[in-house]
């Protein structure tokens, strides 16, 4: 017995060794990939979402837009079409959440400076005070790299109507008409202009699962 173990002691280990690579791409085969959700307007906070579209449950998708950027160039929604990006809404003036938001959008902006793929998308909630011009001043202070990050400014309703009805992610102002609250949303929005996450645009946590999050889309992609 003992010289029929020998005999075949190179063989044993040779099959122990497949078993175990047969078994751990099995393993891999069979576990499921970690994919993000696609956000409907049914799922989030009713506060975000404008009320003819609470009800929805499918098929949302980021709506077609045409603003000016800080060079004056219009920005539409082909300039994003393909493309995976950030979102979120600001105003220069902001002296509160919006310096953090700024700083965290440039470190996005850092992370994915090579990849044409990946790009951001800062709308102003006062395009009354938030010319081009302030735009551009703005941009140029804080470094904004021109080709990955747009900062528009345009018609109010058009970026009031993009906030509640496109990104989900800016609350009524019930004082006023052709106003709203802006918070510190980023949305993160997929090739096929679906909503793939929400993102606290303050919370360094939130960036760094952010940026994890941008990898996993390129990967879907």
């Amino acid at each position: 017995m003992l010289r029929f173990f020998e005999k075949y002691k190179f063989l044993a280990i040779v099959l122990m060794v497949l078993s175990i690579i047969i078994i751990s791409l099995i393993y891999q085969i069979l576990k499921p990939t970690a994919v993000l959700p696609v956000f409907q307007p049914a799922q989030v906070n009713a506060e975000m979402v404008d009320s003819t579209l609470q009800h929805v449950k499918k098929y949302h998708t980021v709506g077609d837009f045409s603003l000016l950027n800080q060079n004056g160039k219009e920005i539409t929604s082909k300039d994003y079409e393909g493309k995976i990006y950030v979102a979120d809404f600001f105003f220069t003036t902001c002296q509160t959440i919006c310096p953090i938001m700024t700083d965290h959008m440039l470190q996005i902006q850092e992370a994915f400076k090579n990849d044409t793929a990946v790009l951001l998308l800062s709308h102003t909630v006062t395009p009354e005070i938030d010319s081009v011009a302030q735009l551009k001043k703005y941009a140029l202070e804080k470094g904004v790299d021109d080709k990955k990050w747009n900062l528009v400014t345009g018609d109010k309703k058009e970026i009031y109507d993009l906030a509640r009805k496109s990104y989900l992610a800016a609350k009524d102002n019930p004082f006023s008409e052709n106003d709203l609250i802006h918070t510190e949303n980023f949305v993160l929005v997929d090739a096929k202009k679906r909503i793939r996450g929400f993102y606290d645009g303050t919370s360094p946590e939130d960036i760094t699962k952010l940026l994890e999050d941008i990898q996993m889309l390129k990967a879907e992609h």
